[in-house]
């Protein structure tokens, strides 16, 4: 007996080395799993935003008058005052730097609501919450007689966000909850209530007509970097704000008890994630009026590409969201043999059948 146990227990250390050297390997194999993960991710984003800087090149290039490219890259340069500089100085720099910010803003703004409530069928747009800015924009042009961005975005700001609240109120009333249909058939009946109320008011007053007759469409076309400088800083705090939610939109994802559980703010997350909607719809809407379905399907591609981690459905929402924009707006400058195609109808047309796979599909994508 005496004897055995000297060779039980160095058995047992051979054991216990064992053990710690396989966890270890495992361990090791996980890290680098997780950092090819990550490597690969990276790549993609990367990637992302070099087809986003092609296609800005394209937006600036193409339009209904053909410009050469020779003549394109002297006007982004030193622009000499000739029809040929102050089209694309003038009309095309400018729709092209706000179709990448509102694409960004619109697509960050679903991929925000989409994660906060847990609802795959949530949208800025299907929501009325820029249905919301837009009609409190129309009010304040009607009776105020504001006509520019930095005058009316308080306004959208405010229409957001009741609208919002309003929507959450209809939807999660009954003993089922705030479902994602039920909110998006609550969204549905405000946003169309508000358009009415936009109808009435642009049909009773020619002043609002003529000043928002595109805008209410959804337009790119028409604006100047002015316009863009008025609403830049609301957009750069809503874009930071939302890029640095995904941490705390993770443990959202988890389920209220068990974040809790783990230390996180529930109640913190979700009002700075209505902020950041909030100050992302408004402003995106007070410079290109509403614009639909943007914000519905990117996130879903975004989690297609990079799974669920909200640390990178983020930021590549809002990759995707602009070159889905600045594309709509150069396929809608081309597609008409004379004129041009709003963006906001563009969009729409893309949208709608994504939608309508969604709401019948059996198992919606998990959010």
């Amino acid at each position: 007996m005496s004897l055995d146990r000297p060779s039980t227990a160095l058995a047992d250390n051979v054991d216990q080395a064992d053990d710690s050297t396989v966890a270890a390997r495992a361990l090791e194999r996980r890290t680098r799993a997780h950092a090819r993960t990550h490597a690969v991710r990276a790549s993609g984003l990367v990637a992302a935003l070099a087809v986003l800087a092609a296609c800005a090149v394209v937006s600036i290039a193409v339009g209904a008058k053909a410009i050469p490219l020779s003549t394109v890259w002297g006007a982004l340069w030193g622009p000499d005052g000739s029809y040929e500089h102050s089209v694309i100085y003038e009309l095309r720099l400018p729709r092209t730097v706000l179709g990448v910010f509102v694409g960004a803003a619109l697509g960050l703004a679903g991929a925000l609501m989409q994660a906060l409530t847990r609802n795959p069928l949530a949208e800025p747009g299907i929501l009325g919450v820029n249905q919301g800015a837009a009609a409190a924009v129309v009010i304040a042009v009607s009776v105020f007689g504001f006509t520019a961005p930095d005058q009316y975005v308080w306004f959208a700001f405010a229409g957001a966000g009741a609208t919002a609240l309003l929507v959450y109120a209809l939807g999660s009333r009954g003993r089922s909850g705030a479902t994602p249909v039920r909110l998006a058939l609550a969204g549905t009946a405000v946003a169309a209530l508000l358009q009415g109320l936009i109808y009435s008011v642009v049909v009773l007053d020619s002043f609002t007509f003529d000043r928002i007759r595109f805008w209410q469409v959804g337009a790119l076309a028409g604006r100047d970097l002015d316009a863009f400088l008025a609403i830049w800083p609301f957009m750069a705090i809503g874009l930071a704000t939302a890029l640095l939610l995904g941490p705390a939109l993770n443990a959202v994802a988890l389920g209220d008890d068990l974040a809790s559980a783990l230390g996180a703010r529930i109640g913190v997350t979700r009002a700075v994630t209505a902020l950041g909607v909030v100050l992302l719809c408004g402003a995106a809407t007070a410079t290109a009026g509403p614009i639909w379905f943007v914000g519905l399907i990117v996130p879903h591609v975004a989690r297609a590409a990079v799974g669920p981690d909200q640390r990178w459905v983020l930021p590549y929402s809002a990759v995707f969201a602009a070159i889905l924009l600045t594309c709509a707006d150069i396929l809608g400058r081309v597609v008409l043999p004379s004129g041009e195609l709003e963006v906001g109808i563009v969009t729409a047309f893309i949208g709608a059948p994504v939608f309508i796979a969604l709401v019948r599909a059996r198992k919606m994508a998990q959010v």
